[in-house]
């Protein structure tokens, strides 16, 4: 079993699959961390309100929350190949225009395009890839780059968006342009086109589209508008989300060609993988948002100087194809994973004493551990969801799995703002502090659910 990976070989053409597949999950990953870096400049530039510029954040994750579902089942249809490369057109599109916004609504609109556009390409492309390369250790491999890469491009975009922010904020949107065209082209040349659903009919479940995305749309804003909303209007929005969700799994039980087969929430691995992913995201964007105003509001270093501090996080573009193969090889996806939920509450619990004039190096453990957290769990948690599902399933699969993950980001970033408010009254740092006790709690509760899992030797245990 050590040579689980060290002994696995990919053909010219998985690695050309992969190429272009991590590519596009690099590029995504970029987008949303350059334009985090760069809202200030475009607040300034375009004179926008507060509750506005969190607009341009919330109409990306809308777009990409609210049609994940139905961006994986599109896949499963009408062929990954097509929706992926459809999808990244779109992408590139939409894109460029919101480097060419002059009005605040042009650049909000852009935006959530833009997220539509990502909920189809994404689970089509990590569906090519699980369908595409053998199940066994040769996806397990290619999962665990294609993870790293997924986790390095938010990193790697934190510092690039800093530097193109101090030149002109529209770069944020012109430089993933340029990335997506090379992938564009890469993909047309390189990803196979024999992968045409065999299913014949392909139609959509248009009640459940319809239902399932008002409830994902509807869910998120409620969470993510949590902290500056009243409170009426938040439990009134969940409420409809909540009712529109009853109503998706109503037509799903009797609709002849479902969007989602219920069933496959019947798997054990499959909602542990992505209820854990879910708070793990989770606490990863509160980690964030709260290390951020601590850093540049508290200590007032620049976006750049920010960016900096935690590319450290970023080690996990090396680990995960490298030391966490080797632990998955030894030790099952379930455990590497249940150990990487552990680094992360450590890293984040070492947060927790934080005070005004902490050096760099007393930060820099956490930033160690977290970024040793994604090594350890984002790979495995991504094999968790999609291993054992059939072929014909596999977009809803990563439909699902970002799905989890967009929802837990929203709700994270929603619980630590609430909690520096309502504790922040006699002092910023007792609100930062406040808030970053949402990570720890949810990282803890996110390994507590990977454990059964881990007991499991089904679940635990790599099979070479």
């Amino acid at each position: 079993m050590v040579n689980y990976f060290l002994g696995v070989t990919m053909s010219k053409r998985d690695w050309g699959v992969l190429f272009v597949l991590c590519g596009a999950i690099f590029l995504e990953g970029i987008d949303v961390a350059m334009l985090n870096v760069a809202l200030p400049a475009i607040r300034a530039d375009l004179g926008m309100s507060t509750g506005g510029l969190q607009w341009v954040m919330s109409a990306y994750v809308l777009g990409y929350g609210g049609f994940m579902l139905l961006g994986g089942r599109a896949a499963d249809l009408f062929g990954r190949r097509r929706m992926f490369v459809l999808w990244l057109t779109v992408f590139i599109a939409f894109s460029g225009l919101g480097g060419f916004a002059s009005e605040p609504w042009m650049l909000i609109a852009a935006r959530f395009v833009t997220g539509v556009a990502a909920a189809f390409m994404t689970p089509a492309g990590l569906s090519i890839i699980t369908t595409s390369i053998e199940e066994g250790a040769k996806r397990d491999k290619a999962l665990l780059i294609y993870s790293g890469t997924a986790a390095g491009g938010f990193s790697v975009g934190l510092v690039i968006g800093g530097l193109l922010t101090t030149v002109d904020w529209r770069l944020v949107f012109f430089a993933p342009v340029a990335l997506a065209v090379v992938i564009l082209v890469a993909a047309l040349a390189l990803v196979p086109k024999a992968d045409a659903p065999e299913r014949s009919g392909n139609r959509i479940d248009l009640a459940g589209a319809v239902s399932v995305t008002a409830a994902i749309v509807l869910l998120v804003l409620g969470v993510e508008r949590a902290a500056g909303a009243p409170v009426v209007q938040t439990v009134a929005t969940v409420a409809a989300g909540l009712l529109a969700l009853a109503l998706f799994a109503a037509i799903e039980r009797k609709v002849k060609e479902p969007l989602v087969r219920l069933s496959i929430l019947r798997d054990g691995r499959l909602l542990r993988g992505n209820l854990a992913a879910m708070l793990f995201a989770g606490a990863f964007a509160a980690f964030q948002f709260t290390v951020v105003l601590f850093l540049q509001e508290l200590r007032g270093w620049s976006s750049l100087q920010a960016s900096l501090a935690m590319l450290v996080i970023g080690i996990d573009v090396i680990l995960a194809p490298t030391l966490t193969a080797k632990l998955v090889a030894r030790f099952g996806n379930a455990r590497v994973a249940v150990g990487g939920l552990a680094a992360a509450a450590l890293g984040y619990a070492a947060f927790l004493p934080v005070a005004p004039d902490w050096t760099y190096a007393a930060m820099l453990p956490s930033f160690l551990l977290i970024g040793l957290a994604f090594s350890l769990a984002y790979g495995p948690l991504t094999i968790a969801a999609t291993e054992g599902v059939p072929e014909a399933d596999q977009g809803l699969a990563g439909g699902l799995f970002y799905t989890a993950f967009q929802f837990g980001t929203a709700l994270g970033l929603a619980v630590a703002t609430t909690a520096n408010v309502a504790l922040g009254g006699s002092s910023m740092l007792d609100g930062l502090r406040g808030a970053l006790v949402v990570p720890v709690a949810m990282a803890v509760l996110a390994a507590v659910i990977a454990v059964p899992g881990a007991r499991s030797r089904r679940e635990a245990v790599a099979v070479a």
